[in-house]
């Protein structure tokens, strides 16, 4: 892993035991990665899809925002990220904390869904609740606003991303129907938004200049042999807690399916042992962050702001915020789930280029801030308006990747080793943690959002480029454009590459439609069996 590559780099100011952490806790964090994808493309999707199906079969608005709201709360508490950090803001309870959070949450996820239903335009939902936010944080708590924006980044983590994913695929599904591919994107860009009012509502009752950083501060080991041991005590604290946080999900899913899935036995079977590993790989990644990442950043960052060059951050910040993305649990579930959705038109490959270029900047401009104590606004402020500014000019379906995917990209990573970076800086430069250090996590989820919609404008240039280039193409060369185009006039089987041309709503002008030959329409619709009739070779009566 390129983030090993750094950390090693930089070794020399690191105690030994401080480096063989992070190493085993690299180890870990691939091989938990691993199984737990494999668990959530068995068991977490397949569960989002069928609740998200079966609250529209029954057509009735008050069973889906119901059902709705208790999911958005409860996948909200059990998301680990939260719970990493609501222990870092001590002037609120964790309780409170979690709370505000997760009904936010949840109230939007209705929203989310009532959007689909009613087919309301998505960037207008955006525009009318980040105007909102940005206006209560003005008026009642801007000294909330870091932290607010930061809650509202690590609400979508490795266990709402792949089950809100899924819920809006399934609801999209049943009432939307060819609008499908677009609607069932944009529920974790408007999940995120939830926490952020909750929080600055939240923080009206308390006081900011008592909020300082509750770091727990890491283990204190004598010898290489401790290691093992406090790993093994990490990963059961782990276990325990994925398990608690998933006993909610698991519970709602088994009443449903005994009240009205009835899945098949053969399914259900597939998605217990998808429960199995993504417990298992969930509890092994949060074990190797917690234990081996975690102090290392805070450690690595301290250490680096000490030195009479310490410029060299910026540079450092912009490459460890490139390359941490694909660290990201929740970031492979989104790539992979909006290829699949797009049928290939939109890589895995596209998407973590544009998160990793979009993440690289926010870091790197993150560490500016700290460095020099810059107010967020300054950041926040100009970075949203020119995201909701592109949505005027982005296919609808970009738009709502992109703001899935910011979300999305200030995950477990950005928790649990670039703040703590963060940290270290702002503590070795004397800056104030609360508005200095807090406040990474929403820049992570504010640039993707530009990067992505970028790739969108991009797209959707290339797509017009080719649509007006098609005439002019020859049989042989025509295989070789994204889109395609069925000029025959009859219904032919859906193709793969149909995704790409449907996620601009301009890429095939209307005139190419109606200058379709006339003479294929006819050939279809000649009559076959009139022509076998007659040419009978045998009148009925000679056959014998």
């Amino acid at each position: 892993m390129p983030i090993c590559a750094i950390v090693l780099a930089f070794s020399f100011v690191l105690p030994l035991t401080t480096v063989a952490l992070f190493l085993t806790g690299a180890v870990l964090l691939v091989i938990g990665l691993s199984i737990f994808t494999l668990g959530s493309d068995m068991a977490m999707i397949p569960m989002g899809e069928a609740i998200g199906s079966e609250l529209t079969r029954s057509k009735k608005i008050g069973w889906i925002a119901g059902g709705g709201l208790l999911i958005g709360v409860v996948v909200t508490i059990a998301e680990p990220d939260l719970q990493v950090l609501t222990k870092q803001v001590p002037a609120v309870p964790d309780d409170v904390l979690v709370g505000a959070v997760a009904l936010g949450a949840g109230f939007f996820l209705v929203l989310a869904l009532l959007r689909i239903v009613f087919q309301i335009n998505l960037a207008h939902m955006f525009i009318i609740s980040y105007a909102l936010v940005f206006l209560v944080a003005g008026i009642f708590s801007p000294d909330f606003l870091a932290v607010a924006f930061d809650s509202g980044g690590v609400t979508t983590g490795p266990i709402t991303v792949p089950f809100i994913l899924a819920l809006g695929m399934g609801v999209s599904t049943v009432l939307s129907g060819k609008n499908s591919e677009e609607d069932s994107f944009g529920l974790c860009a408007l999940c995120s938004i939830g926490p952020i009012l909750a929080v600055l509502i939240m923080g009206i009752f308390y006081d900011s200049s008592s909020s300082g950083f509750a770091f727990e501060s890491p283990a204190e080991l004598d010898s290489l042999s401790q290691i093992p041991l406090l790993y093994a005590v990490q990963f059961v604290a782990s276990l325990t807690e994925v398990v608690e946080v998933l006993l909610p999900i698991m519970t709602i899913f088994i009443l449903l399916q005994i009240l009205r899935l009835r899945l098949s036995r053969t399914r259900l079977i597939k998605i217990f042992v998808g429960i199995i590993y993504t417990i298992l790989g969930l509890s092994i990644f949060l074990t190797g962050v917690n234990v081996g990442f975690m102090p290392v950043g805070r450690f690595l960052g301290g250490h680096i702001a000490k030195f009479s060059h310490n410029w060299v951050l910026i540079p450092l910040s912009a490459v460890l915020g490139f390359f941490i993305v694909a660290a990201e649990p929740a970031v492979h579930v989104l790539n992979k789930q909006v290829e699949d959705i797009t049928s290939g038109a939109i890589s895995q490959r596209v998407m973590q280029i544009g998160l990793s270029v979009g993440v690289s900047l926010a870091v790197c401009l993150s560490m500016i801030r700290i460095m020099y104590q810059i107010d967020i606004w300054y950041f926040l402020l100009p970075g949203y308006a020119i995201a909701l500014l592109q949505t005027r000019f982005t296919p609808k379906v970009f738009t709502a990747i992109a703001f899935d995917s910011g979300g999305v990209a200030a995950g477990t990573m950005a928790a649990a080793f670039l703040l703590p970076f963060g940290v270290g800086v702002c503590e070795a430069l004397g800056g104030n943690i609360m508005t200095d250090a807090f406040g990474m996590i929403a820049m992570i989820a504010t640039l993707p959002l530009i990067t992505i919609q970028g790739i969108g404008i991009l797209f959707q240039y290339k797509s017009r480029q080719a649509a007006a280039l098609e005439p002019q193409v020859t049989d042989d060369a025509s295989d070789a454009l994204i889109i395609d185009i069925d000029l025959d006039g009859g219904e032919t089987e859906p193709q793969p590459d149909e995704a790409a041309a449907d996620l601009s709503e301009e890429t095939i002008p209307d005139t190419q439609e109606s200058a379709l030959p006339e003479q294929n329409e006819t050939a279809v619709e000649q009559p076959e069996p009139e022509a076998v009739k007659e040419h009978d070779p045998l009148p009925e009566e000679d056959t014998v």
